[in-house]
């Protein structure tokens, strides 16, 4: 017997509730509470933060402009809350990690190392990330990998555009655990994935994309992929913290808000933003030095909801 379509059974429904005055208003709120979106809940599994002051050491791999790297240098220094421009800002929106458990991180920018000749070759694995992130000081620091538009990692434009983990400074030594990231620069490789919305994205919607606000497609991208990243590493170092489904496989503070930059977003739209009236770049955050940048949201604690500066 053929099914009857869903939309059919649907009108039937409310055709019997508004033939039933009496019992219509109540019904229709029943049927409504049923139709309510759900709180979004990162559950605290109990494990440690990192909080307080924390160092950001940057390993560049691979060739990087001076510009570049002020782009992605200037970005770190710009969440620190000592350095506040005028609102929206990168800062307030770091802030929002003060509403997990144990308070906020104050992130500062520390060594940087220029690997610029590509040390380990251009096609990396993940142990090899981990080997480059430990060549920074480890102690109570993020050590972020940042590859070149040239270098391949694997899982890169497949599976991630940046990932982060925990490592061993010392094989033989189980208290030498550190945090360590890594994003790689998309812009010749899958830009369409990585660096959307700066970008045509490779699925979904074909909207026009937005200009990227320091005018580099793939570092502005990087931006995006190393803010998802951060968050991700200071509310969930070690598989044990602010996170939702399998811990292989997390939603983390802003992998819990895809595709969200501002108000109104919905797939293939990033919601409301900004635009530079000079350039007609857009963003959603000012940062040092006069630079603006486009953050992605993230869930927020004390609302159980993904937090947009605009």
């Amino acid at each position: 017997m053929a099914s009857t379509p869903y939309f059919t059974i649907l009108a039937s429904v409310f055709l019997i509730l508004f033939t039933l005055p009496d019992l219509s208003f109540a019904t229709t709120r029943k049927l409504a509470a049923l139709y309510q979106q759900q709180p979004l809940v990162l559950n605290y599994h109990n494990g440690p933060l990192l909080k307080g002051t924390v160092t950001v050491n940057l390993i560049w791999y691979g060739s990087f402009s001076p510009i570049q790297r002020s782009i992605i240098a200037d970005f770190i220094q710009s969440m620190n809350s000592g350095n506040v421009p005028p609102p929206p800002s990168v800062a307030s929106w770091w802030q929002t990690t003060e509403n997990y458990k144990g308070g906020s991180s104050n992130l500062v920018l520390g060594t940087q190392i220029l690997d610029e000749n590509c040390s380990l070759g251009k096609s990396l694995t993940t142990s090899q990330i981990v080997d480059l992130a430990s060549k920074a000081p480890t102690q109570g620091s993020v050590n972020v990998v940042l590859t070149a538009a040239d270098v391949l990692v694997d899982g890169f434009c497949m599976s991630s555009c940046g990932t982060h983990g925990s490592g061993l400074s010392d094989p033989k030594d189980a208290k030498s655990k550190f945090a360590y990231a890594w994003v790689g620069n998309s812009v010749s490789q899958c830009p369409g994935q990585c660096a959307w919305p700066f970008h045509q994205p490779i699925y979904g919607p074909q909207t026009p994309p937005l200009g990227a606000p320091n005018g580099d497609v793939g570092v502005d991208g990087m931006v995006i992929n190393l803010a998802t990243v951060l968050a991700g590493t200071v509310t969930d170092p070690f598989d044990s913290g602010y996170f939702q489904g399998p811990a292989t496989a997390p939603l983390e503070a802003v992998t819990a808000c895809p595709g969200i930059f501002g108000s109104g977003a919905y797939p293939g739209y990033t919601g409301s933003v900004l635009t530079d009236k000079a350039t007609g770049a857009s963003y959603n955050a000012q940062g040092v030095n006069g630079r603006k940048y486009l953050l992605p949201a993230m869930w927020d604690p004390k609302t159980s909801t993904c937090r947009t500066l605009v």
